[in-house]
């Protein structure tokens, strides 16, 4: 690329958020596997916990439902049914964390156990006013406070590169935000009112609050967006989050064998003017927000005859506009302010045909920025705020700004209200499946 080591100022983490890990504070290696986002296997748990008298508490402080999605349950679950965790936990020799903090741990060969307050927000655990860990959060789920690592902003030096023979050996690392949170700062939305939505495996919308942590009443999650310095004000924000998006197209080439490679599904949509009446809800784990129904399962609707591969692509593309619009319409209600336009990225985004139906099904204008390693960009942000690369955010207001492109919506009103009536009643048809499937299973085995 032209520059040389001694060209790194910094360096800046950007993970996945919510997925557990467990190490071994004595020997640094992981004590079992990582239980990632979109596992379920911790949904008993979120059932019983649910049914507790003091669960309200939960949403009140950390700003988040109880589900299987956050990383609390999944460090309870560990501690209850992997002895490898038990035994650590019981010496004292156990560190638990996120992603990021097992990566900061291992390059900075095992002296800081830290996480940034972007990823703490997402565990279940952390205080949304105070951004410490929370001590009635820590009771609700039998969590002590040693395991966890020490809370960050998402701008300051953690350490240093400490990896033996490391080129790198001796650069602060600088910067850490959750992968969401990293690319609402890489997307420039700095100010209150902006938004974002990254359409990765699943698709993530984050809308900028300001200093206000504005409790959701329409199903959205209250997380923090990035706090840019030790002694620097948080800057919170409103989410929505979709457990499908990128995975849909997935599915339809590895499980439905309907298409060869995942970029073959714009080509294919692009054939039909619209889906023929087709709605499909890829509800494959359940329902993520406005929803958070587990019982949710995927389900198509609408089919005839006259249906075919591209009906279906289309179907697929604008399930994911379809789940925007519910999570965009909540957004609205809860911030007050109508959203003006949407700034997206991710790998979905590349497609034309997506982000045009995005807008259409919005009815809001779409930018894409021609550089959309947006992700990336915001934890070299942070980085090089830590490091003074630059002395605050004004100065890359110009960064980033050239070869936009813009989608415009093309549907009337009525023609968008019209579809997104029946996508609803679609959504209610996804519903209390797995309910009644349990209840089928069980009368079969009588």
């Amino acid at each position: 690329m032209g520059y040389n080591v001694e060209d790194i100022k910094g360096i800046g983490i950007t993970n996945q958020r919510e997925s557990a890990v467990c190490w071994n504070k004595s020997t640094g290696e992981p004590l079992r596997n990582t239980i990632v986002w979109s596992d379920v296997r911790t949904d008993d748990l979120v059932h019983q916990l649910r049914k507790r008298d003091d669960a309200h508490l939960v949403q009140e402080i950390s700003g988040l439902e109880i589900t299987s999605y956050f990383t609390a349950v999944k460090f309870r679950w560990m501690l209850d049914h992997d002895p490898a965790v038990q035994k650590a936990a019981r010496e004292g020799n156990a560190c638990f964390g996120t992603v990021d903090s097992w990566l900061i741990y291992k390059l900075s060969g095992g002296e800081a156990h830290v996480t940034d307050v972007t990823n703490a927000s997402r565990t279940l655990l952390m205080n949304l006013k105070t951004l410490e860990w929370d001590q009635d959060l820590l009771q609700f789920f039998g969590i002590s406070r040693e395991l966890l690592p020490t809370l960050c902003s998402s701008s300051q030096v953690y350490g240093t590169v400490a990896l033996k023979d490391s080129p790198l050996a001796g650069i602060p690392i600088a910067g850490c935000l959750g992968d969401q949170q990293a690319a609402l700062l890489g997307q420039k939305c700095f100010r209150k009112g902006e938004a974002k939505c990254t359409f990765g495996t699943g698709a993530f919308m984050l809308f900028n609050t300001g200093h206000e942590a504005v409790k959701s009443t329409q199903g959205l999650i209250t997380t923090v967006a990035f706090q840019l310095g030790k002694h620097v004000e948080a800057t919170y924000a409103l989410e929505g989050s979709m457990a499908v998006a990128g995975s849909s197209l997935r599915w339809l080439r590895d499980n439905l064998k309907l298409i060869n490679s995942m970029e073959q599904v714009s080509d294919l949509a692009e054939r039909v003017r619209d889906t023929g009446g087709v709605y499909f809800v890829t509800a494959f784990s359940g329902l993520f927000a406005p929803y958070w129904r587990d019982d949710a399962r995927g389900t198509m609707v609408g089919l005839t005859s006259y249906t075919n591969k591209y009906h279906l692509a289309r179907a697929t593309l604008e399930s994911m506009s379809f789940q925007s619009r519910a999570i965009l319409d909540a957004m609205n209600q809860d911030a007050g302010v109508p959203l003006k336009a949407l700034k997206v990225d991710g790998g979905v985004s590349n497609s034309n045909v997506a982000m045009q139906i995005q807008a259409d099904i919005l009815g809001l204008k779409v930018d894409r920025p021609s550089m959309r390693e947006t992700t990336a960009f915001g934890a070299a942000i942070a980085a090089g705020l830590a490091v003074g690369v630059w002395n605050s955010i004004h100065d890359l207001d110009q960064v980033n700004n050239k070869g936009i492109t813009t989608f415009i919506p093309n549907l009337t009103l009525e023609e968008r209200e019209e579809k997104y009536k029946i996508w609803r009643k679609a959504v209610e048809s996804s519903l209390h499946w797995t309910d009644d499937v349990q209840e089928s299973e069980s009368s079969d085995e009588e």
